[in-house]
């Protein structure tokens, strides 16, 4: 096929739709393609040439994309490569608007999209554009200040278009992106983020093997070590994780994993944050930052195979490890992420397995034969899965998930799948009881049918189910329960489509060929009829309980409900997919069944009635002939004996029977057109008698007769759908049909039979339509005129007769014609529509019926709306037909898009993705050509709009401003999908729509002004007038909304009308973006214009434009941007004057003051005038409009910012040295001279201007650029003191309000004003605004300002201390570029003024200070600073004002050293010296802030790669230091510190005191450190960790003291923490240290504790076999320990290990287990009276009981299942059920858990105990000691 189709096209295209070479006129369609190809490349070549990016590349563009959905990519690779490359080049162009960037990107993204067409040899696009494009807009640095809208979605528009094309960087690129984001990567900083959310989008992974040595290999060692480094999962590892699933997903085979296999696994096992042990803290960290599970199941899927296969070993372990989870008893918020691990796993490696055997080979690295999946992986990988996945069947969250999983494996390995699901759908389609295992078993059967049911060498006894599964479903069929009937109806039809119902039994006596299944196939298909004949009564019994008698009382609706249209949906499909199936002998039986069915009974046509004509409907259109037969004399017959009776027409109720004859005529003809002609004369004759009964049901089912016959014969479609090309009709001596079952449609040979209208059946549509539409047409007109008189009624008759004609013929009758509209655009290239060929061939000569019945509906709407508008019912007809004369031709877009929904569902559902190439059945295959062919129908794209459909939107309009609410918003509807069809016709709307909004205008009605206001606001998905992204559109309608305030039609009293201005400022707020008034196209585009222009096949329409006309289009786009720019300012003119007029209510002005925000920008200063009006707006009374200028001046101000220059300095020379060699990161000497040293710091003139400043806070810690942006010096930069003279008018509006003191003061007591009590916060805008005072006017107005600010700290309001440190932060950030001596007289007013608000501080103002103080020393030297620091180190905590001052100051110093990060380690250590005496103290909250400080001070200590020890403080040291201080409570006897009161004696305490509350201050530490942290300091918390035994105490219970509490928060976080592989063994020792204390309770939190280690770091332990023989010998000894609790925690913590695998279930543990319960108890004394010798337990009765307890750990570790060794333990255990107390309560325990864990499945679990067992159990479970 590939080569005829490049005769015809002249070249070989890179990948055409297919589907396209199988319709009927498929032979047309190559001279079509090319045409519209060249036409596009002429004409984009020239608008790109011609410098016209609006309309004319866009518009061709988009014709592009219209292009690529109908013919694929049919172009030659030449085309394809040049296309690419001129969108890239438009999209990277500076200044592009942001709406049309979006738009190209997503073409681009769609000629990528497919990246095995071209290869890199093809292609190479720079990297550095799309980088820049992403700073430009993501990290946008005016976006905040609201100069820059952008549309939400074009985060993910850009980041696709950077995966898109990341395969085509050039082998450079990597090298250059790490030099260019390397130096950002600083943990501690916001830029790591940013930079490895960079390598993760922009990394290639995909170079070929020759060149990973420029590829991955640069940078895999640096990052894997950062990442398993890390502990403390911060909001970056979840990108590191992504691109490591990506590059090992690419490079299968060549990076080796296996050392971090075990790390991987058990990090994977952290993220899907499950609940382990009794009291564990969650950590929110842990549950925001959790990896994406898409990217875990690639990597995981990429893992496996190779040599050494380990990483299938761990991954068993995962699923062994969380099986239990999945049982459905197990719920929480962890159920999603499991679910959706256990849906994407098996699909992610059907993908690879694609990949490697079945997918063509491409460019792309193939995956080396070593590393391929063999046939055990794939095994290995099926039986890992099966269990979780059978438990999820039945999940509470529904079983969809899991049947997707079961039809992945199935796909790989039936015969291990299929079966165990087979076991469990048998039993559930016999319960009653439980519909649920019903409803889950049969969607997950469903799931596997295509593996099931073909059989094939793995699974050969598959197709034997078929049967008896089909059988036993038909009970489902089941009136009383909707869920269960529309899954057996699914599943039903799902095994009907895949098998021929055919009975072949006589085949297998004359044929010998056949295999012993085959024979029992054949004759099990004897059962077919038998099927087909018990579904139907079971269909019709479901009927005879739905009809409308038996389910509604008389007055309620006769509508059918949403579920009974459902059940008639399912029912109608599933029947006619059998009977599509059928051989010809079962249909008969059927037919026979199904008309004595619906010609014996008479149903009523609202309920019953449709499913049984939908039945009929379905037999008629599988075999047209043979059912006609049958039915239409029956119904024609039945009609005409009852109409003998002339009073039947004329009746208003018709006899049921009339109707249902009726009604069944009208759907068996909805058949092949063919087979109706020959019945046509007897249907014609029915219709000129039905048409135009008196009853309203009578005429609607003769309308669907019309409508029916005239489809029937004037459309294109198939005319059958069943499994095999050519039915099942021939003998099975040739033919023998089960070896097509469930045999995929071929797409090369699907021999579709087209129904395709022939002449006569044209001939006959017109006849009907000159017949029945014509004399309709003429009484409309005549009534339209007024010379007849018609009812209402007749008229609605009428009208419902020429719709039906329309919908039935619409496919045949030729568009509406019409002159095009001149003058809407100009454009120098054509803007032509695009015509496509959909085999109708319209006969010019006939009468043109679609103008026939524009003119008349256009006569008769206006009539209507003159004398009768109250009409409303004839005018909703009149609605639908307006509608359908512009868009129908034979298919509506709802139906269409439904379709192509359902379409994809089925395909999901049926797919094999393992073999690809389009196996689907062969009904979806035909269906997906009839979407196609519907898709050509439905492609309207850039229609031209002619004067016809300019008549049809006014008449639109008009009815969209109509009385009758109802009229208005279904005229609305169909306007705005015109709107969206038609080129540039809203230009021609708009005026006609503001008409109506015009304040002059009297006449207009509220109405007919609500109408106009909907107009403007248009619907959730279609055009919104009043916010076109074009300066002539917003210029019209903003000023007019605004004005509208004005009309007399306007009254703020309705509040419908108060919500549609609601609305309407809310959309526009919401949608706009940014409008471009800089339209350049740079040259180097419209040299790749020249080579599309010039490119041959097909070689372009448009000849290259000459000189004269480049010179022309570059003039008309100078002009344009002119243009824009005076539109801008006029836009802004007129809202300004909008809100001088005095009598605007205040609604407009603010709905004008929001226009007018919107209108700021980066790339044009607003107008003076406008600057004005916002200055004057910040003293404003009303709140809404102060926040709105104060928003606007901050962007003004940053519109007006002189810009500093800015010179690349070398590093080496800055740094006076040369780079260390090799990668080292933190503190170096080569980056020593950035921190803050307190002997260098500049205090004079001549110090400041030699110290070279660095401003953010990232440079220099990792590595240095190569070039360092940074300031110029001072004589270099442009004039900082301005006099008023210097400065430009825009500059002087603000200077002379701000030098005002009337405005000031107004301004300060508006600022300092209270807006919500409590709700206010430190506001983000009004530092802003301060900075870019300060920023721009320098010292200015600070002697204005000062006596203000002065006034307001001495006040302690928190609204005034507000408003000062907001000031406060604007003055420290907009000094940046101060001389020194403004900055000495700065802070000699800063520091006292700090100072006061410091010893003022309350509970309401310390969180704003913070702020402040944060954010003056954000992205800020901190030399620049000092005199701030040294001001806040002076004395933090000195008592002064109590313990909460002293918090504060803690707080407030944190907020500034934080920002600071690792520059200030002389400051960290001096506040950590001066700390250390005082972390004794007694008060909470002080307390509480140390721990928070010194988590802060510690934060720099960090244990990453390739860094050095750090010259903040570190943790050891500072360990040490409190190990010393708390070693009295070390020693001694622990009863004690359990009762210490905090007392606060005047006497000096002594040092047990003392070392307690030092104890309380470190545990705030330790829990504020757990989250915030990179790496943990493991060894440090072990020396710890024997105090925290101690204290933590057992029970759950809140009432215990904060040491308590805080004490085992402490051990629940610890034990989450991720450990390194060297830190197990250390933990382990500690851990056994403890274990041998002499206090139980820290014997049994060493318990709890491990449970939850060993969980979170399950793999990493076993990886380790030594440590995990010391867990379980650790385990076993403190099941002998002397405590009751603590041997049955070490049962607990026993059964947890076996039951996640971690430990196994082994001869040897057995056998110590039955040993220790065989040790002999000493026989009981007579005891003396009141003698208490028999409490203290002997050691005997310890081991006896520990020996219990270890079997019963080990019964119970399996509470889902029965393993073979567990009924002999539970009669060992129960042997034990009368020794001494507390073994006897230990037995009881064990067999009440077991009876409860596995009731509901006992039928199952019983077969695995002999009887003899069977029997002690039922007399153990049921005996009277149960109840005892």
């Amino acid at each position: 096929m590939k080569k005829d189709a490049s005769e015809t096209l002249g070249f070989v295209p890179q990948k055409d739709i297919v589907y396209n070479k199988l319709l009927p006129y498929a032979d047309k369609l190559d001279e079509e393609s090319n045409d519209i190809l060249s036409e596009i490349k002429g004409n984009l070549g020239r608008a790109v040439q011609l410098r016209e990016i609006w309309p004319g590349v866009l518009f061709w563009t988009r014709k592009l994309s219209t292009y690529m959905r109908l013919y694929g990519r049919k172009f030659n690779k030449e085309d394809h490569v040049l296309f690419i490359k001129l969108l890239y080049e438009l999209i990277t162009v500076d200044k592009l608007e942001v709406s049309m960037l979006q738009g190209l990107a997503r073409l681009l993204i769609n000629l990528l999209k497919k990246r095995e067409l071209l290869s890199r040899d093809d292609l190479e696009l720079p990297w550095r554009p799309l980088y820049e494009l992403q700073e430009r807009i993501l990290y946008s640095k005016t976006e905040h200040l609201g100069l820059n809208w952008f549309p939400n979605t074009v985060e993910n528009v850009l980041k696709t278009l950077v995966k898109c094309c990341r395969p085509y960087f050039p082998e450079s690129a990597t090298q250059e992106m790490l030099e260019e984001w390397r130096p950002l990567l600083c943990p501690f900083d916001v830029t790591m983020q940013k930079a490895i959310g960079y390598f993760e989008l922009f990394l290639p992974t995909t170079l070929p093997p020759q060149l990973h040595h420029k590829g991955f290999k640069l940078w895999f060692d640096e990052l894997v070590s950062l990442w398993v480094a890390v502990q403390n999962l911060p909001g970056w590892e979840v990108h590191l994780v992504n691109l490591f699933a990506r590059l090992s997903n690419d490079n299968i085979g060549y990076i080796d994993w296996d050392p971090y296999i075990p790390k991987i696994f058990t990090r994977i096992l952290r993220s899907l944050n499950l609940p382990v042990g009794t009291c564990q803290v969650l950590v929110p960290r842990y549950l925001t930052n959790a990896y994406d599970v898409g990217h875990v199941v690639l990597w995981i899927s990429a893992l496996l195979g190779g040599p050494s296969k380990q990483a299938q070993a761990q991954l068993r372990g995962l699923f062994n490890s969380i099986t239990s989870f999945f049982h459905p008893s197990n719920h929480g918020r962890w159920l999603m992420k499991l679910m959706k691990l256990l849906q994407r796993l098996p699909s992610s490696v059907v993908r690879r397995l694609h990949r490697e055997r079945y997918r063509k080979p491409t460019w792309l690295t193939p995956v080396p034969d070593s590393h391929k999946l063999t046939e055990e992986d794939i095994t290995a990988f099926v039986e890992s899965m099966m269990q979780p996945v059978l438990l999820a069947m039945f999940s509470k969250t529904g079983s969809l998930e899991a049947a997707q999983a079961l039809q992945n494996l199935a796909l790989m390995r039936p015969e291990i799948v299929i079966p165990p699901v087979l076991e469990k759908t048998y039993p559930a389609m016999e319960t009653l009881t439980e519909p649920h295992q019903l409803t889950a078993t049969l969607t997950c059967m469903i799931g596997v049918a295509r593996s099931l049911v073909p059989g094939g060498q793995r699974f050969p006894e598959g197709p034997t189910h078929m049967l008896p599964l089909l059988m036993r479903a038909l009970p489902g069929v089941d009136p009383n329960d909707f869920s269960k009937c529309m899954i057996t109806f699914q599943f039903i039809a799902t095994f009907a489509t895949l098998v021929p119902l055919v009975d072949c039994s006589s085949a297998a006596h004359e044929r010998s060929d056949l295999t012993e299944v085959e024979k029992e196939m054949c004759s099990a298909s004897v059962e077919f009829e038998d099927f087909v004949l018990q579904f139907m009564d079971r269909c019709f019994a479901l009927i005879d309980s739905s009809t409308l008698e038996q389910t509604r009382e008389e007055t309620e609706t006769e509508k059918m409900t949403h579920l009974e249209s459902l059940v008639e949906l399912g029912l109608s499909s599933t029947f006619s997919t059998i009977l599509t199936q059928c051989s010809m002998d079962i249909f008969k039986v059927a037919l026979e069944k199904v008309f004595n069915f619906a010609t014996t009974n008479i149903f009523e046509t609202r309920v019953a009635g449709r499913m049984v004509a939908d039945m009929c409907r379905a037999t008629s259109k599988c075999h047209p002939a043979e059912s006609l037969k049958l039915f239409v004399p029956h119904c024609c017959n039945a009609i005409n004996h009852m109409a003998v009776n002339e009073e039947v027409l004329s009746e208003e109720e018709l006899d049921k029977e009339f109707l249902w004859n009726l009604q069944l005529l009208s759907e068996v003809t909805r058949v092949d057109g063919d087979k109706i002609l020959s019945y046509s004369s007897q249907l014609v004759q029915i219709l000129q008698l039905s048409l135009h009964l008196k009853c309203k049901q009578g005429y609607a089912l003769a309308c669907n007769l019309l409508h029916h016959i005239l489809r029937s014969t004037a459309l294109i479609y198939p005319t059958e759908y069943c499994s095999v090309p050519g039915g099942f009709q021939q003998p099975t001596k040739d033919y023998l049909p089960i070896k097509d079952w469930g045999r995929p449609g071929d797409l090369w040979n699907l021999n579709i039979q087209w129904h395709v209208p022939s002449m006569e059946e044209t001939r006959f549509v017109f006849y009907v339509l000159d017949l029945i539409l014509q004399p309709e047409l003429l009484r409309l007109q005549r009534y339209a005129q007024g010379s007849q008189d018609m009812t209402r009624d007749d008229v609605l008759q009428s009208l419902s007769i020429v719709q039906h004609c329309l919908l039935g013929a619409g496919s045949q009758l030729p568009p509406l014609q019409g002159e095009p509209i001149p003058k809407l655009v100009t454009s120098l290239v054509g803007l032509g529509e695009t015509n496509l060929y959909t085999g109708v061939h319209c006969d010019m000569s006939r009468e043109n019926y679609r103008d026939a019945i524009c003119r008349v509906m256009r006569q008769l709407l206006h009539h209507i709306l003159e004398h009768s508008e109250d009409d409303t019912k004839s005018l909703f007809s009149i609605i639908k037909i307006i509608s359908d004369l512009l868009h129908f031709k034979g298919s509506h877009k709802q139906e269409f898009d439904t379709r192509w929904k359902s379409f994809n569902l089925v395909k999901k559902s049926m797919e094999n993705r393992l073999h690809g190439r389009k196996q689907h059945i062969r009904a979806l295959l035909i269906d997906r050509v009839m979407l196609q062919h519907e898709l050509r129908k439905l492609t309207v794209e850039g229609c031209e709009y002619r004067s016809i459909q300019q008549e049809l939107l006014r008449d639109l309009l008009r009815l969209s401003t109509s009385t009758y609410s109802q009229v208005r918003s279904r005229a609305q509807s169909v306007l705005f999908t015109a709107l969206g069809s038609y080129n540039f016709c809203c230009r021609d709307v708009i005026p006609h729509v503001l008409e109506y909004l015009k304040p002059g205008r009297a006449d207009v009605t509220q109405q007919q002004f609500k109408g106009a206001l909907y107009c403007l606001l248009g619907n959730h998905s279609g055009v919104c007038m009043a916010n076109l992204h074009d300066w002539d559109c917003i210029t019209l309608t903003w000023p007019a909304i605004v004005r509208s305030g004005l009309s007399s039609a306007m009254s703020l009293e309705k509040p419908s009308i108060v919500r549609l201005f609601d609305d309407l400022a809310d959309k526009v707020h919401r949608q706009y973006e940014t409008i471009g008034i800089d339209f350049a196209i740079p040259a180097s585009c419209a040299a790749l214009a020249v080579q599309l222009l010039t490119s041959a096949s097909p070689s372009a329409q448009n000849p290259v434009p000459s000189e004269e006309e480049v010179a022309i289009g570059l003039r008309k786009q100078e002009e344009k941007n002119r243009d824009s720019v005076r539109k801008y300012e006029k836009l802004v003119g007129e809202l300004l004057d909008c809100l001088k007029d005095r009598n605007m209510p205040w609604k407009f002005e603010h709905l004008a003051i929001g226009f007018m925000s919107l209108l700021l920008r980066d790339d044009h200063p607003l107008p003076c005038a406008a600057v004005l009006f916002f200055v004057k707006s910040l003293n404003h009374d009303s709140l809404l409009v102060r926040k709105v200028a104060i928003s606007a001046v901050a962007g003004i101000m940053k519109q007006l910012k002189r810009p500093h220059k800015k010179v690349p300095v070398d590093t080496n020379t800055l740094c006076g040295l040369t780079e260390c060699s090799g990668l080292t990161a933190g503190d170096r000497s080569d980056n020593k001279w950035l921190q803050y040293n307190s002997t260098s710091l500049p205090r004079s003139q001549q110090a400041w201007e030699g110290c070279r400043f660095v401003e953010k806070t990232h440079w220099g810690y990792y590595s240095w650029p190569q070039k360092l942006m940074m300031y110029a010096p001072c004589e270099e930069q442009p004039k900082q003191e301005l006099t008023r003279e210097e400065m430009n008018e825009r500059e002087q509006i603000i200077y002379d309000h701000f030098s005002d003191p009337v405005f000031i003061n107004q301004l300060i007591e508006f600022l300092s004003l209270e807006d919500r009590k409590g709700k206010d916060k430190f506001s983000p805008r009004r530092f802003c605004l301060f900075k870019g005072l300060f920023r721009n006017f320098h010292d200015a107005f600070l002697p204005l300002l000062k006596p203000h600010m002065e006034r307001l700290v001495a006040d302690t309001h928190e609204s005034k201390q507000r408003c000062v440190a907001e000031i406060t932060s604007g003055l420290i950030r907009g000094s940046k570029h101060w001389s020194y001596q403004k900055l000495e007289h700065l802070w000699e007013l800063l520091c006292p003024l700090i100072r006061t608000a410091l010893n003022n501080i309350t509970v309401e103002t310390y969180a704003d200070w913070g702020t402040c103080i944060a954010t003056a020393c954000e992205s800020r030297d901190p030399r620049k600073l000092h005199w701030l620091f040294e001001m806040l180190m002076e004395s933090p905590v000195n008592g002064e004002g109590g313990s909460f001052v002293d918090a504060c100051r803690l707080y407030v110093l944190q907020g500034g050293l934080a920002q600071q990060e690792w520059r200030v380690p002389e400051l960290l250590h001096r506040l950590l010296e001066y700390l250390e005496p005082k972390l004794t103290q007694v008060y909470k909250n002080v307390r509480e802030r140390i721990g928070s400080v010194l988590t802060y001070i510690f934060m720099i200590d960090v244990n990453l790669p390739y860094t050095l020890p750090t010259a903040s403080p570190r943790i050891k040291e500072f360990t040490e230091r409190v190990m010393l201080r708390l070693k009295p409570l070390m020693e001694g006897d622990e009863e004690i510190q359990n009762h210490v009161v905090e007392e606060n004696d005047v006497g000096e305490q002594d040092e047990r005191t003392q070392a307690i509350k030092l104890l309380k201050t470190v545990l705030k530490w330790l829990m504020a450190s757990a989250g915030r942290s990179f790496s943990t300091a493991v060894p440090e918390h072990l020396q710890l960790l024997p105090l925290l035994f101690k204290i933590a105490p057992v029970e759950n219970d809140d009432s215990y003291d904060e040491l308590k509490r805080d004490a085992k928060t402490c051990l629940s976080l610890m034990s989450q923490g991720l450990l390194y592989t060297e830190q197990i063994p250390q933990v382990l020792l500690a851990l056994r240290e403890i274990a041998a204390s002499g206090s139980w309770h820290a014997r049994y939190t060493v318990l709890t504790y491990l449970q939850i280690l060993v969980f979170y770091n399950l793999f990493t332990f076993m990886s380790d076999q030594k440590a995990v023989d010391d867990v379980r010998s650790l385990v076993i000894r403190l099941l002998e320990d002397e405590q009751l609790e603590v041997r049955e925690m070490a049962a607990t913590t026993l059964s947890g290990f076996l039951q996640c695998n971690f430990l196994s279930m082994d001869e040897a543990m057995q056998s110590q287990f039955e040993a220790l319960c065989k040790t002999r108890l000493p026989k009981k004394k007579r005891r003396e009276l009141g003698s208490a010798v028999d409490t203290i337990p002997s050691g005997d009765l310890v081991r006896r009981h520990a020996g219990v307890l270890g079997l019963s750990a080990c019964i119970l570790s399996s509470p889902y299942d029965v393993p073979t060794w567990m009924p002999q333990l539970l009669m060992e255990v129960s042997a034990h059920l009368n020794d001494t107390q507390p073994i006897e309560m230990t037995v009881k325990k064990t067999l009440s858990n077991f009876r409860r864990t596995h009731h509901d499945n006992w039928q199952e679990h019983k077969q695995q105990f002999t009887d003899d067992q069977l029997l002690v159990l039922t007399d153990l479970l049921v005996s009277p000691c149960y109840y005892a």
